[in-house]
C-alpha cells in the first residue's frame, strides 16, 4: 500500500504545477483517502484559478429576442412560432465562462461533493461552486480529455488532469468510489513520476520519452510496432533505457518458480540492443532496467544480467516507504549508470 502522502508527491512530479509556494502547504496534511487529497489539490488549485478569474470564451447562443442581435434563423422562428409574440429566434456569440474547462471542473467538484471527503471539505468546494453559477454542470462520460493546452489556457492542465482522476476512480457516475488509483491509472502516475522526477532533479541528464528506431537491413517497415520508451536517460552517448512497471505482481510463478515476466524482458533487451546498434559508430554505453513498483511480495527482484555486451537490470522501487529514500534510490540509479 502506497501512503497517500507518497501519491501526492508523485502527483507533484506529474504535474509541476503542484511544487508551486501556494502548494506547499498540502505537503504537510495527513489524508485519510485518496479522495481528500484530490478534493483538497482541487480545492486550492480552484481558488488560485479564481483570483486569476475564470477562463472566459465566446459561446455560441440562441434565444428568441424581441430586437435582432447576431445572425437571425427565420427557420427555427417560423418553426416555433415566435413572431406570434413579435420575437425571432437570433444565434449570437457571447463572451461567457460557461466553457467547457469550467464545465468538467463543476462537474468534477458535484461528484468530490458525494465522496468519503471531510465535511470541511465539502463546506470549501460548496463556496467555490458559487463562482461557477453561470456555468453548465455537464456528463462527464461523454467529454474529451485529449484536450489542447497553450500559454492562454495551461493554466488549467493541472486542474483538468486531477479531473479526469476524480472521473476515472467513480464507478459508473454513482456515489460508489473504486480506488481512485487502480492498477491502470497507478502505472501512467509511476511512469510520469519517473520521468518528471529526473527531469527536474537530474539537470545533467538527458531525461524524455523517446522512440528507439528499428535497426534493419532493408526499408521494409510495415506492420512494425513501436519502440516507445518510458524513460531514457543519456549523457553524451551514455544511456540508460529504464521500463517502469506497475504490477501487481513483480514476477510469474509456474510450478512454484518464480521468474521475471518474460515479455518484460524480451522488450527491455529489444530496446537495449536496438539503440546499441545505432550507436555503433560512437563510442559509448547503453543499459537496460526493468523497475518494478514493490509489492509486499515475498520474492523481490534484484538482478544485473550481462546480455551479449548490455547490462540489463531489474530492481524493485519501493513506494512504501519515506519519501527521501524513493529520491536516494533514484538518485543513486543515476549516479551509478551514467
Amino acid at each position: 500500500m502506497i501512503p497517500i502522502q507518497n501519491i501526492y508527491y508523485m502527483l507533484s512530479y506529474a504535474f509541476q504545477t503542484l511544487q508551486a509556494e501556494n502548494y506547499k502547504d498540502l505537503a504537510a496534511e495527513n489524508f485519510h483517502n485518496t479522495a481528500e487529497l484530490c478534493a483538497a489539490i482541487l480545492d486550492k488549485g480552484i481558488g488560485i484559478q479564481l483570483k486569476h478569474g475564470l477562463r472566459r470564451d465566446y459561446v455560441s447562443k440562441s434565444e428568441s429576442l424581441s430586437t435582432l442581435q447576431g445572425k437571425l434563423n427565420i427557420s427555427e422562428s417560423i418553426k416555433t412560432q415566435t413572431m406570434l409574440k413579435k420575437q425571432m429566434i437570433c444565434t449570437y456569440d457571447e463572451f461567457s465562462t460557461n466553457i467547457q474547462f469550467n464545465q468538467i471542473i463543476k462537474s468534477t467538484v458535484l461528484l468530490l461533493l458525494k465522496a468519503n471527503i471531510t465535511n470541511s471539505r465539502k463546506k470549501s468546494l460548496r463556496k467555490l461552486l458559487l463562482f461557477f453559477s453561470d456555468v453548465n454542470e455537464i456528463d462527464l462520460h461523454f467529454v474529451n480529455w485529449n484536450q489542447q493546452y497553450n500559454r492562454s489556457n495551461q493554466n488549467y492542465q493541472m486542474l483538468i488532469g486531477m479531473c479526469y482522476l476524480v472521473y476515472k476512480g467513480l464507478l459508473n457516475g454513482t456515489t460508489k468510489l473504486m480506488d481512485f488509483f487502480d492498477g491502470q491509472r497507478m502505472c501512467r502516475l509511476y511512469e510520469k513520476f519517473l520521468l518528471e522526477y529526473y527531469r527536474k532533479e537530474h539537470p545533467e541528464l538527458t531525461a524524455n520519452a523517446s522512440q528507439i528506431a528499428w535497426q534493419l537491413d532493408d526499408t521494409e517497415n510495415q506492420m512494425l510496432p513501436r519502440m516507445q520508451t518510458d524513460i531514457m536517460l543519456s549523457k553524451n552517448n551514455n544511456i540508460l533505457i529504464i521500463d517502469a512497471k506497475y504490477y501487481s505482481h513483480m514476477t510469474q510463478q509456474q510450478y512454484g518458480i518464480h521468474t521475471l515476466h518474460s515479455n518484460n524482458l524480451y522488450q527491455i533487451f529489444t530496446y537495449v540492443k536496438n539503440k546499441e546498434f545505432e550507436l555503433r559508430n560512437y563510442e559509448h554505453t547503453v543499459s537496460g532496467m526493468l523497475l518494478y513498483a514493490q509489492t509486499d511480495e515475498d520474492i523481490i527482484p534484484n538482478n544485473t544480467y550481462h546480455m551479449s555486451g548490455n547490462q540489463i537490470s531489474v530492481l524493485a522501487l519501493d513506494l512504501n516507504q519515506d519519501f527521501s529514500k524513493i529520491s536516494r534510490t533514484l538518485d543513486d540509479i543515476a549516479k551509478n549508470f551514467l
